[in-house]
């Protein structure tokens, strides 16, 4: 865990036959202590640039009467040396009186979810929301919490997701509170609830969504018990909307190491509810019919292709990473056997871009969204045949109109998609790649590659041809937009030469 070191646990002495010195509990103890002291410190640094705004918080709730700690997420980060940029506090005021003194205190203050018992404030470029202590419970069959405020900061932690989010910072203080050792669990990268999972779970179902996330952003290990909940209580995700599951599997995606979180959604079985795609791509492989374990190849292709990000594709960005993941989905419901022993996925690009976008709609996602990983999908095995080197320039020219803006995308996302351990055949394939990125380049210095359109517009047309708008319009410029990519710029000239002759033929010009 980059930030903090591991913190060895033993449950008793061990004896030493080395001549070294035997590691006592007592040692164990003075070594956690010790590390809390130093993860204090790096908290303190790391909050460093807002502290004197949080200490005159903390002030304003202590001399009302009340408590006020921060709490969650902003303090994990802060242990581990980072700076967070939502702060979440809780306290012991009820809304009202945290409404009236935020609103004192910030330059600005809302109550949208006073409803739960939060109220949210600005001062200067700093944002907070406070939250009433809670005590909640829930109804078996919805994940909606029926609010009841508690009166104390422990219990309040207690009923947190994970013990690395149920440790608090008090305001002014600063004294760090741990009831669940969530510390020591963030120094031995263990992922951990403070209750039992189970009841954790079945408290809000959303958390075991929020484990893979915190496994793919934190690099944690997620304890053996938390795992077997997870796999035992994976149905009662289906309970969450498809909102908040969108939510956590975009964090999961956009994570520094994201496969963790998506191996943990398919082994526990959570993937098969939420996003089922994913493990049908663990094909059977038998002797006979061979070929690469398509989940084990996407998950490469991910890796690679977040390898690939930067200019002008900074990452993380969802788009690659999702098509990245998703590309080969078609693949299960297109495999053939073929005499011999091969398999074949004849148009699996295009099964896949529909079922990405099948997939995409019912998590909620937005429409610009669900069509740019469709595209991508779909245009994928695009440059597969290129390196037999027949392309025309036509050809290119519709490789790049037909990508559009996902281009650099594409580029990376066909790089990415090789995955061969033959280093002969690896090599082929980026070199055939690097020409056609040459080509491409050759071709925008001659011409608008970016924007292709035909040589003459919409209006051009109707007036050389004494029409009106109609359909005939939209099959001149389809015409002249063909030639445009066969041939290149043609010049206003001779675009009307071809166009005159196309409309010679037509059954529309014999009626004008």
């Amino acid at each position: 865990m980059a930030g903090l070191d591991p913190v060895l646990h033993e449950e008793s002495p061990t004896p030493r036959t080395d001549g070294r010195v035997a590691v006592t509990e007592s040692d164990l103890e003075s070594v956690l202590e010790s590390a809390k002291d130093e993860a204090k410190g790096r908290a303190v640094a790391a909050l460093e640039p807002v502290m004197a705004l949080l200490v005159d918080l903390g002030r304003v709730f202590e001399g009302a009467g009340f408590a006020l700690s921060l709490v969650g997420g902003p303090v994990r980060d802060a242990l581990l040396g980072r700076r967070s940029t939502d702060l979440d506090f809780t306290t012991d005021a009820r809304p009202d009186d945290t409404a009236r003194l935020l609103g004192a205190w910030g330059d600005a203050s809302w109550d949208i979810g006073k409803e739960f018992g939060t109220i949210g404030a600005r001062k200067r470029d700093l944002v907070v929301e406070v939250t009433t202590y809670r005590s909640e419970s829930y109804d078996p069959s919805s994940r909606k919490p029926e609010v009841a405020y508690g009166d104390d900061l422990v219990s309040d932690l207690s009923r947190r997701d994970f013990t690395v989010n149920a440790m608090a910072l008090q305001l002014p203080s600063m004294d760090f509170v741990d009831p669940h050792d969530g510390l020591t669990d963030l120094a031995a990268g263990v992922l951990r609830t403070p209750g039992t999972p189970e009841q954790s779970f079945s408290d809000d179902p959303l958390r075991m969504m929020r484990a893979a996330r915190f496994a793919a952003q934190l690099r944690l290990r997620v304890a053996p018990e938390v795992t077997a909940a997870m796999t035992a209580m994976a149905d009662r995700i289906t309970i969450v909307s498809a909102e908040r599951v969108r939510v956590e599997l975009e964090k999961t995606l956009l994570a520094a190491d994201p496969v963790a979180g998506l191996r943990l959604l398919v082994d526990t079985g959570l993937a098969a509810h939420v996003l089922p795609e994913l493990p049908a791509l663990q094909l059977e492989i038998d002797e006979h019919h061979r070929h690469k374990d398509v989940y084990e190849h996407s998950l490469t292709v991910l890796e690679q292709a977040i390898d690939l990000e930067g200019d002008p594709v900074p990452g993380p960005d969802l788009l690659l990473r999702m098509a990245a993941l998703l590309h080969d989905v078609g693949k299960p419901r297109t495999r053939r056997f073929e005499e011999g022993g091969g398999v074949s996925f004849h148009h699996h690009e295009v099964v896949g871009a529909k079922m990405v976008a099948k997939r995409l709609k019912a998590l909620r996602f937005d429409n610009d969204t669900i069509k740019a990983v469709a595209r991508l999908t779909e245009l994928h095995l695009r440059f597969h045949g290129y390196g037999d080197g027949e392309w025309t320039d036509s050809a290119v020219r519709r490789y790049v109109t037909d990508a559009g803006p996902l281009l650099e995308r594409l580029h990376r996302l066909t790089r990415s998609d090789c995955t061969t351990r033959n280093a002969r055949k690896a090599k082929r394939l980026s070199d055939a790649y690097d020409d056609l990125e040459a080509r491409i380049a050759r071709l925008r210095e001659q011409e608008e590659l970016d924007s292709i359109r035909p040589d003459l517009d919409g209006n051009a047309i109707m007036q050389l041809l004494g029409i009106g708008p109609s359909r005939v319009v939209g099959r001149a410029y389809q015409h002249l937009l063909g030639l445009r990519m066969d041939r290149g710029p043609l010049g206003a000239e001779e675009a009307e030469r071809e166009l005159r002759a196309w409309w010679a033929e037509q059954p529309e010009s014999r009626e004008a």
